[in-house]
């Protein structure tokens, strides 16, 4: 029950913000299809926050480098913030490209740099979440813009990949955790988050990126019509990653996913006496529980799904991957 507790404020934060969406945009959904003849992706630039990072987040500053992460995979911390694969690498399964590095270890990526690059920081949001510390999404960006400017990428390389922008959230975390914040305010807060990863999406379109997968709920949902409408050559697509959340969650009976999950709000890596998953004490002490199978869990630990999570979530989005991007 305790470890119930741990996630629920997380989750119905998403719901919530689900909510506020519908008032603010009043969107309808979006079916717009990426077919291009000839079009195979070559490479896969990702952008955003713990949901897609695959190790950009420094040591210091969470616990995606400590045991037990990435005991599924790669079988050692890794700076994933799960037992094994994430989100970024089903899409990158799917597109048939290499997970891409690291923007942090593009140093030691030499050929690996052919796939692509992975800016996304665990933490991050479209504003700046944790004072200077986390580079947010246009500074992200910014990162991409200056290899491109230092020709280690051109724009034909943008022209034949596929980005990958995900936020899970954590600029509302951050706004709430200002203090003296009410739901009005955060209603009135969400139009600027949605405005901001507008102009994002089309500075990275300006770059030359012409396929664009977009994670943030249902809160884009106009913003990006209105670019796919606006313009000739690029096409953003937006999934409702709220909606394959609670479809697993809920195991509705048309999940078409094999797995099941018995206690699905239980995470699997549980920290104790105030700790978080991959904690130690002064003594160097485990401050944490790990369950016996990681694939019987949805959570991994108090809000980042586990591999065998992300694996239920991508099953329920698939079929409509497939639909919008048809290579020929």
């Amino acid at each position: 029950m305790a470890s119930t507790k741990l996630f629920l404020p997380f989750f119905y934060g998403c719901f919530l913000l689900s909510f506020f969406s519908y008032i603010c945009i009043h969107a309808s959904p979006l079916n717009h299809q990426i077919s291009h003849p000839g079009f195979r992706p070559t490479k896969l630039f990702v952008f955003g926050d713990s949901y897609a990072d695959t190790g950009n987040l420094r040591k210091s500053l969470g616990n995606s480098w400590n045991q037990p992460y990435g005991t599924t995979f790669p079988g050692k911390p890794a700076g994933r913030f799960s037992d094994g694969r994430i989100l970024t690498d089903f899409i990158a399964k799917f597109l048939e490209v290499k997970s891409p590095l690291a923007y942090e270890w593009m140093e030691m990526g030499g050929k690996k740099l052919k796939n692509g690059l992975n800016f996304a920081y665990g933490g991050s949001g479209v504003f700046n979440t944790l004072g200077d510390l986390l580079p947010n999404m246009s500074t992200q960006i910014g990162f991409l813009d200056k290899l491109m400017q230092n020709s280690v990428y051109t724009k034909s390389d943008l022209n034949s990949s596929v980005v990958l922008v995900c936020l899970s959230g954590n600029d509302y975390g951050a706004f709430l955790a200002q203090g003296g914040k009410t739901m009005q305010d955060l209603q009135e807060f969400i139009p600027s988050v949605v405005n901001q990863l507008g102009a994002n999406l089309k500075r990275v379109q300006q770059l030359g990126a012409t396929k664009a997968v977009a994670y943030h709920n249902l809160l884009l949902q106009q913003t990006v019509a209105k670019l796919n409408n606006d313009s000739q050559t690029s096409t953003f697509f937006i999934i409702d990653l709220y909606a394959s959340f609670t479809t697993v969650l809920n195991q509705n009976p048309d999940y078409q996913g094999k797995l099941r999950f018995e206690t699905p709000l239980k995470p699997c890596c549980i920290g104790m006496n105030g700790y978080f998953c991959g904690g130690v004490d002064q003594k160097g002490e485990k401050m944490y529980r790990v369950c016996s199978d990681p694939k019987s869990a949805f959570f991994w630990d108090s809000s980042h799904p586990t591999e065998a999570g992300w694996h239920a979530i991508y099953t329920t989005f698939k079929s409509s991957l497939q639909q919008a991007f048809k290579f020929y």
